[in-house]
């Protein structure tokens, strides 16, 4: 009869599903019964609390076994872990398990970040809302103690939520990227990139954050783009600051009642004009080319320059030169040798500006326009489109400052990370994304790396003096900078003072790859390259790049030959999540499930601990109630990665949906009935067997029908689909198999087809 080959045969025969379930089965009940009962419905937390056994993903003794090591990217130890942090968890866990079971010797390594700006801010806030004091107030010192206390409780925290996703990472190869053997690793790494000269400090217009008081890199700038007048809050005032107007203005040329007019988005700036620029071969200014206009404010005499950078059809055509501020106005002083002239300090405060002295900038935006109209200068105002540049850390409008920073000269590196991939040593996939490579690399500007942090790696460069003369040493320590100087000041009493300055924190990430495996100290050869690198496509230049960039460099090799990127998590409608707008779900809310008066409760945290200003909170109070109006039902951590794993992940965006969990929280729980039903069909064609004494049915007596060809067929078909799935990196389409098969084919056809029903 067939059904002994379906429910008496799961001896020595067992197909691999059913070997599955019966081991999962076993591992879970226990008693004297031959198959003990099992509960009456699927429940995740009573089967997630049990550890996995090792055995599941056990591979076989293979000879000369293939490598698959990876590492995962690094949570920030800002808070605790999001969707984003799940979803690579989940792809990577899966490919890890695969190649394991495939025999290859895995290697997967976690980490933390110490995310200089992004923790500082946190800690910041936090030091202000418990102890109303800020980190100047209590030190350097004893603030650097407050992150680190901060950094012990997150990590913990995040540790715990890794494991509550079942991962399978490597524990004992943990890294953190500001422990001692990855701040040998950066020392080094910047020692050895200023000995070839791609390390140097210059005087450049950087992006400065007032309100962090620190410099940030390009990709840190988010621009916030307006159609026209629009309110915008910037940290230290009172009141939003208007963007979106062009001012005009008129300058008037010297000894002459003649006038030009000029038009700018920053009336501000004007404070540090040194010259109005024209086009060469506009015929409206030709004249003016070589004679002087007076300022309006400091009444000094600056020139009319004629420069083919002007847009003719920009405005008036004649445009005010602030090279101190603006990045075109610092090339055309620089190529017509005009003065650069400061007029707003690291503080966002007016400075060498007479009357305007020590006005917040924004004030002396309205100070300026005042002062135009009283000189009978001022021509209007009108709407303006524009992109408005956010400190993607601190939500502060970003100044350009000529400060002293020091610099990493990438463009022989770019060239390298843009050859391999041409070439194909390099595979980035989803392949569109090789169009947003090459025009960043393309285009790349050296990147800054010093901050004016407390957090993070301090520079390793060292002021030195005899008391008399002075110099400045890269080394990996005080007494080797103290050697370096002797040789350069010969003296042997030499002070020596460490740079207040701390590298980018994706200086340090970068070098991730090689330093995890303990580069430069230990041979690396067993886990670098690496066989991949996964993670999410919005870090494509921050990390990505860089890691390519150094890891060529600093190894003579790239550190991996193929990215995959996956998309974004956000909510069911489209929206990158954000505690401010209350869409945000955390992995184990969705495992667990929380009510809303939780979900409110732990949102009103987030202010209490300086996180979330109140306007914030009650927007974000007001989405939960929208998006969650029962709360998150307890979906458990299988209904959780499959879902996210539902997706196709190389979507630019994944839209999570709540429901969707709980819907694959059912589908367990069909596959749990199914196990009861298998179970409850292996004792009773048991008792068959052996006449009730439970003995095993003999393999004389199966009988296939064309039922069992059937199934073992469907069954053959999803195995191929899950491994061509896994393999090809679309994972929607191997959980679309399993489903298929699990529900449609065996639950729905197979197990209720009425050959079943034989044995009555």
């Amino acid at each position: 009869m067939s059904v002994v080959l379906r429910c008496g045969a799961f001896g020595d025969r067992r197909s691999t599903w059913m070997r599955a379930i019966i081991c999962y089965h076993r591992h879970f009940c226990t008693g004297n019964a031959r198959f003990a009962e099992l509960a009456q419905a699927y429940e995740p937390k009573v089967i997630e609390r049990v550890p996995p056994k090792d055995e599941f993903f056990k591979p076989p003794l293979i000879a000369d076994k293939e490598k698959f090591n990876i590492i995962l990217p690094p949570p920030n130890v800002t808070g605790t872990l999001h969707l984003g942090h799940a979803l690579t968890a989940a792809i990577q866990d899966v490919l890890v398990k695969w190649n394991r079971m495939k025999g290859a010797e895995t290697s997967w390594i976690p980490g933390l970040d110490h995310a200089g700006i992004a923790t500082q801010v946190i800690v910041e806030k936090k030091l202000w809302s418990e102890k109303r004091k800020t980190r100047r107030e209590i030190g350097r010192d004893e603030f650097v103690q407050e992150v680190w206390r901060w950094k012990e409780e997150k990590s913990d925290a995040i540790g715990k939520q890794l494991k509550r996703l079942g991962v399978s990472l490597d524990w004992e190869k943990e890294a953190f990227t500001m422990d001692e053997r990855q701040s040998r690793a950066v020392i080094e790494a910047f020692v050895r990139l200023h000995e070839s000269g791609l390390v140097y400090e210059a005087d450049r217009l950087v992006n400065w954050s007032c309100d962090l008081q620190s410099a940030i890199s390009d990709i840190e700038v988010d621009h916030l783009e307006i159609s026209g007048p629009t309110n915008v809050t910037v940290p230290g005032y009172k009141k939003p600051v208007r963007f979106g107007t062009l001012t005009s203005f008129a300058y008037r040329l010297k000894d002459s009642d003649e006038e030009i007019v000029v038009a700018t988005t920053r009336p501000e700036t004007i404070l540090g004009d040194v010259a109005v620029a024209v086009h060469p071969e506009d015929p409206r200014y030709s004249s003016y080319v070589g004679r002087h206009v007076v300022h309006p404010f400091s009444k000094a005499s600056i020139p009319v320059v004629a420069d083919t950078f002007v847009d003719r059809d920009f405005g008036t055509g004649a445009v005010k030169i602030t090279p101190a501020h603006d990045h075109n106005d610092f090339a055309v002083a620089k190529a017509q040798g005009l003065p650069i002239v400061q007029v707003i300090d690291e503080n966002g405060r007016v400075c060498f500006a007479g009357d305007f002295d020590g006005l917040p900038r924004f004030e002396a935006r309205d100070a300026v326009i005042i002062g135009l109209n009283a000189a009978g200068l001022f021509r209007g105002v009108q709407d303006h489109a524009m992109k408005v540049p956010i400190c993607s850390r601190s939500k502060d409008v970003v100044e350009l400052l000529l400060k002293p920073q020091w610099f990493v000269d990438c463009k022989e590196m770019a060239v390298q990370c843009l050859d391999a991939v041409r070439i194909g040593d390099l595979v980035i996939e989803p392949e569109q994304f090789e169009r947003v490579w090459f025009e960043w690399l393309e285009n790349i500007r050296d990147w800054c790396i010093s901050r004016q942090l407390w957090w993070g790696h301090r520079i390793p460069i060292y002021n030195c003096t005899n008391g008399t003369d002075t110099c400045k040493v890269v080394a990996s320590n005080a007494s080797e900078a103290k050697d370096k100087a002797h040789e350069i000041l010969k003296s042997d009493v030499i002070e020596v003072t460490q740079v207040d300055d701390v590298l980018d924190t994706w200086f340090s990430s970068a070098l991730l790859p090689f330093s995890a495996s303990g580069w430069p100290d230990k041979d690396i050869s067993s886990n670098y390259p690496l066989s991949l690198m996964e993670t999410g496509n919005d870090i494509l230049f921050f990390w990505v790049a860089r890691m390519v960039m150094l890891g060529t460099k600093l190894t003579g090799q790239l550190p991996f030959n193929k990215v995959l990127l996956h998309g974004i998590i956000c909510d069911s409608s489209g929206r990158k999540m954000s505690k401010s707008l209350g869409n945000v779900v955390a992995p184990e809310d969705v495992i667990e499930g929380k009510t809303l008066k939780d979900l409110e409760w732990q949102t009103r945290g987030a202010v209490t601990s300086g996180l979330l200003s109140e306007e914030e909170c009650k927007k974000a109070v007001v989405g939960q109630r929208k998006m969650f109006p029962d709360g998150i039902p307890e979906c458990g951590v299988d209904a959780l990665r499959f879902t996210l794993l539902s997706h196709n992940i190389k979507g630019h965006t994944i839209n999570f949906e709540v429901q969707e969990c709980r819907t694959n929280r059912m589908f367990g729980n069909k596959v749990w009935q199914a196990t009861k039903f298998t179970v409850k069909w292996c004792e009773e064609i048991a008792k068959v067997g052996d006449g009730g004494g439970g003995g095993e049915t003999s393999g004389s007596d199966w009988v296939f029908d064309p039922m069992d060809g059937w199934i073992l067929s469907r069954m053959a078909c999803m195995v191929e689909q899950v491994d061509a799935g896994i393999r090809d990196h679309d994972f929607h389409l191997a959980t679309a198999a399993l489903k298929n098969f699990l529900y449609y084919e065996l639950c729905d056809v197979y197990l209720v087809s009425p050959s079943i029903f034989i044995l009555f």
